[in-house]
């Protein structure tokens, strides 16, 4: 199982969102319908097939509005759901659980359709030996999580932002005067542990990267055949990515290039959420 995130990390993004609901006077549905001290039994079960993330957003949602609930796992994030799987039982004050309610769904939902495209991906290129990577195509505020929820779905992650790694893009190659530029420069500007990339759409690119010895090589929106090519006269002296345009009917053709990575903005950036409910308990 994926290491799960701290709660430090996690808790600034579900109070954001419980402020973002309660308004300026909380619940009133719940306020007007509901005792105060009524209790409630609930149960988070999948109403379809997946991969589960965000478990702790959902536990944070409740306790956070009720500190003393009791919230019982009973599944961890990257286990496989089906429809009726019960994720967790919840037992607490009623006013807190249903003013909780949708943030928590909305967060474990969002993070779980991710965990769920990504575990396609990565079963669509089972035995060949390519990751399945993401990209910084994510949701402003909660990159963190979307990136674990890739985890989550036995992706791996890309750079985090801007500062964790160079990557050389189109444009920063066209404003620092080409590839063999752009890759020297680079390699003055930083210390010895940080990573360069570089991207590159053709292969006379390609060949002007590899005489720089960059640590990977984006090969961005490649035919399948120039992939082949570019694996060859790459011969394994650099890590090679490709990027663009990637989808589940191309997926399998690309990774069977021989390629090292394979780069997904859509693991993030068109993933549906996934169905979770919270039924109350018979």
């Amino acid at each position: 199982m994926t290491a799960p995130l701290a709660d430090l990390l996690i808790e600034p993004v579900v109070r954001m969102a419980l402020t973002e609901d309660l308004g300026r006077a909380g619940d009133v549905t719940s306020q007007a319908c509901i005792d105060a001290e009524a209790r409630l039994d609930v149960a988070f079960v999948a109403r379809q097939d997946g991969v589960l993330a965000g478990l702790a957003c959902a536990r944070l949602s409740i306790l956070t509005l009720d500190p003393a609930a009791r919230f019982d796992a009973l599944i961890e994030d990257g286990a496989i759901l089906s429809p009726g799987s019960v994720i967790a039982r919840v037992e607490g004050n009623a006013r807190a659980i249903l003013s909780a309610e949708r943030t928590a769904l909305n967060l474990m939902g969002r993070l779980s359709g991710i965990a769920s495209l990504t575990r396609i991906y990565v079963d669509e290129v089972a035995g060949t030996g390519v990751r399945i990577t993401d990209t910084r195509k994510t949701t402003p505020g909660l990159r963190h999580l979307e990136k674990y929820a890739v985890r989550c779905g036995g992706g791996v992650n890309h750079r985090f932002g801007l500062d964790d790694a160079i990557l050389i893009k189109d444009n920063h190659v066209a404003a620092s005067g080409g590839v063999i530029s752009a890759i020297s420069r680079a390699r003055a500007g930083v210390g010895h542990l940080m990573k360069v990339e570089v991207e590159v759409d053709r292969l006379d690119q390609l060949a002007e990267a590899l005489t720089q010895s960059p640590d990977v090589i984006m090969l961005d929106n490649f035919p399948l055949d120039q992939l082949v090519e570019a694996v060859a006269m790459a011969g394994g002296r650099v890590t090679l990515e490709a990027s663009g345009g990637v989808s589940l009917k191309t997926v399998r053709a690309i990774a069977e290039t021989g390629i090292d990575i394979i780069s997904i903005g859509a693991l993030t950036h068109s993933a549906s959420v996934l169905d979770i409910g919270l039924d109350v308990s018979a």
